[in-house]
């Protein structure tokens, strides 16, 4: 997420190059003109009155560092970091890189913010890269000030301050960074650092979202779902799932494969929902595995397919999803998608019962009652079915009764 400092070039261009033509700026740099060297590395580099030429570029702008100019040393230490004109070097990118921050050049306080905090061309050090992304946010960086506000969120390199936090993405936000945006509108929405204030979690989520930034996009999503902020409005936030989806945001393909499956903001397609509940599962996300495992197990969208069901629903109980957990203690105990095995189907009836689901504790309740993959012991049959009672299960009430559990 470093900031490019040929971004910046045109605005190099306006400011310092002069009227001269590239005959006159060659022979002034020939002659030693810092000035003047540094001009002529950015004609190179951008094959302004001559063709371009990376190597020339960077051999000028190498020239003029070494005579203290900061916006030479800036671009030398771009062109070493991204190997433009020679070879990569992160220890040269980041030597010059300090050397134009030091005489106070925000971009380079950045970029050298950055490779502090990430172990580039040096030893990885949170505190110097609070330190510079603060230098660089003082000045109006915006990409700075949106990291200084994560680290203020984070506490990396300095103490957790939600209000700072809250401050520096607002400054990065108004200048129109899209992540400060994003993280903004979740500042407002959870109130952290400022009073939650759903209409301007919108508002920000809305600004960056426009900008394509894909988790903004997401949250958006979520708020048209809901009506948070905004009148509740299915469509928009099928379009923003989507938005969001496209760009291989997780939770946004999982919100949009349950909105094609349920025909939410869009028509009903099994197919789709397969497909997108498919790619937000084989990210990992365990609630996407276990609808996707759903999918298999009654063949909508797809063929049924048993194994991957079993698959898909293991991968989701792995990562603690209670539903699934039990889901997957019934194949287990039936033989569906693998081989029966009673002591895996206790194992996972237990694994979701111990997080309350109602429907799990009945099964492990029955377990204990009938000695089915472990030993017999009618008081942990008690304690389990009257658990799923107490959450709500008919049945528990019914075994209650018909096993006169009452008497353990």
């Amino acid at each position: 997420m470093k900031t490019n400092v040929l971004v910046f070039l045109i605005i190099f261009c306006a400011n310092i190059l002069n009227a001269q033509t590239f005959d006159e700026t060659k022979k002034s740099a020939e002659q030693g003109d810092a000035t003047a060297q540094f001009s002529l590395g950015l004609k190179y580099n951008n094959g302004e009155d001559t063709f371009r030429d990376k190597k020339q570029a960077f051999y000028w702008f190498k020239k003029s560092a070494v005579q203290g100019n900061a916006n030479a040393q800036l671009m030398l230490g771009a062109f070493y970091d991204d190997g433009e004109g020679t070879l990569t070097d992160k220890k040269q990118a980041f030597y010059w890189y300090k050397k134009s921050a030091e005489q106070g050049l925000a971009i380079a306080q950045f970029n050298l913010g950055f490779m502090y905090y990430g172990g580039e061309g040096t030893l990885a050090d949170k505190k110097q890269a609070f330190y510079w992304f603060k230098k660089s946010a003082e000045q109006g960086n915006a990409t700075a000030q949106l990291f200084l506000g994560f680290m203020y969120n984070k506490g990396e390199g300095t103490l957790t301050d939600k209000k700072q936090a809250f401050y520096w993405y607002k400054k990065s936000a108004e200048q129109g960074e899209a992540g400060a945006q994003c993280n903004l509108g979740l500042m407002y929405n959870k109130g952290e650092g400022t009073l939650t204030d759903k209409k301007q979690a919108f508002y920000w989520y809305k600004k960056s979202a426009e900008q394509g930034e894909a988790s903004a996009q997401y949250n958006l999503g979520v708020m048209y779902e809901n009506g948070e902020g905004t009148l509740t409005d299915k469509k928009q936030a099928f379009y923003w799932y989507k938005k969001s989806a496209k760009q291989g945001d997780a939770d946004a393909q999982y919100n949009l494969g349950l909105m094609y499956y349920n025909g939410e903001g869009t028509l009903t397609d099994k197919k789709q929902a397969f497909y997108w509940l498919k790619k937000s599962a084989e990210q990992g996300d365990a609630k996407a595995q276990y609808n996707f495992g759903l999918l298999y197990e009654n063949g909508e969208g797809t063929l049924t397919d048993k194994k991957q069901a079993f698959y898909w629903l293991k991968k989701s109980a792995e990562q603690g999803d209670a539903i699934a957990q039990f889901n997957l203690g019934v194949m287990y105990e039936n033989g569906e998608g693998t081989l029966t095995d009673k002591k895996q189907a206790f194992y996972w009836y237990k694994k979701s019962a111990e997080q309350g689901d109602a429907k799990a504790q009945c099964n492990l309740g029955l377990m204990y009652y009938y000695g089915k993959g472990t030993f017999k012991d009618k008081k942990q049959a008690a304690f389990w079915i009257s658990k799923s009672y107490e959450n709500g299960s008919s049945k528990a009430k019914e075994l209650w009764d018909k096993l006169e559990l009452w008497k353990y």
